[in-house]
């Protein structure tokens, strides 16, 4: 793969003064690590986009070995998303997804991007077409076990509601889905990333999510999606009650602090996610996550928790 960042990505890694990066560890298809890994998980986080091109992100559940990979390019997925959740079903046939497998016990995390090949009763088939690891930077560890799931469907509720800002305000991890615009653009398609911090580091200020852009992989896949298509979608899971949040919004970038100011110590830049639309759905998730520790480059992100 000579090139596998789209234009959106370029732009973004230019505005930030970079070049594409030359080993980028992007690949056309899983090596066998990867493959075994999403076979251990019970959980995977993945996102689509609906018929208007709105990127949903959402997380699906099964006993270890749910997903599975018959080769390569594609992952066997014998779950969907659950009826009454926001974006369920997006996830068709022909749709673009993008899938994280992240074990947070380990801090260790693989990401895939690709095509949904089939989608039935029975579950997902993707064929990938990006692979790529992902260093373990504002991963905090958590052990997971099993809890019952509520039947209840998604609400829709109000952004300024107490419960969604109370989610917001304890979250150290949120998980946002992106989307490169129209169909067809070479190596395009959907991402879903992991963002982490410490509890606060997403400020509501002025009906708007305000996020950090910590240092990262220099990919640029979410800003670079971004650039291309400013609509995203943030999945916010409460790891103590399996609660989950989903919000959809449009999204301004500032890749510059204000005239006269610097970013706090550790930030690059931040963007500001205005959310449209939003649901809750309580105890949505089969499992629970006892919290173990922060990640250390977490912890040295203090400075922008405590910046105004």
């Amino acid at each position: 793969m000579d090139q596998p960042f789209h234009g959106g990505e370029l732009a973004a890694q230019a505005r930030a003064g970079l070049h594409a990066p030359g080993m980028t560890g992007i690949r056309p298809f899983m090596p066998d690590q990867h493959r075994d890994f999403f076979g251990l998980l019970p959980y995977l986080f993945i996102a689509t986009v609906d018929e208007a091109g709105w990127p949903v992100a959402t997380v699906l559940t099964g006993q270890p070995g749910f997903i599975s990979s018959p080769d390569p390019t594609t992952l066997m997925i014998s779950a969907t998303p659950r009826e009454g959740e926001p974006g369920h079903e997006s996830f068709r046939a022909g749709r673009p997804f993008g899938a994280l497998g992240l074990d947070f016990a380990t801090r260790r995390r693989n990401r895939a991007n690709g095509v949904i090949e089939t989608a039935d009763a029975g579950g997902l088939r993707l064929n990938v077409l990006q692979s790529f690891g992902n260093c373990p930077q504002y991963i905090q560890t958590r052990a997971v076990e099993s809890a019952p799931a509520s039947t209840v469907q998604a609400e829709t509720v109000a952004v300024d509601a107490p419960e969604v800002l109370v989610q917001i305000a304890d979250a150290d991890t949120f998980f946002v889905a992106t989307a490169s615009g129209a169909a067809g653009v070479e190596n395009g398609g959907v991402d879903i990333s992991h963002r982490g911090g410490l509890p606060g580091f997403v400020k509501v200020v002025g009906g708007e999510l305000v996020v950090p852009d910590f240092r990262g992989n220099r990919f640029f896949n979410t800003l670079g999606n971004l650039v291309a298509d400013p609509r995203a979608a943030l999945l916010f899971v409460d790891f103590d009650t399996g609660d989950l949040l989903h919000l959809q919004g449009r999204v301004e970038i500032d890749w510059d602090p204000p005239t006269g100011q610097s970013w706090p110590e550790g930030v690059q830049r931040q963007w500001r996610f205005k959310p449209e639309r939003a649901w809750r759905r309580a105890a949505a998730l089969p499992l629970r996550w006892e919290f173990g520790d922060f990640s250390p480059v977490t912890l040295m992100t203090k400075a922008w928790n405590a910046a105004a």
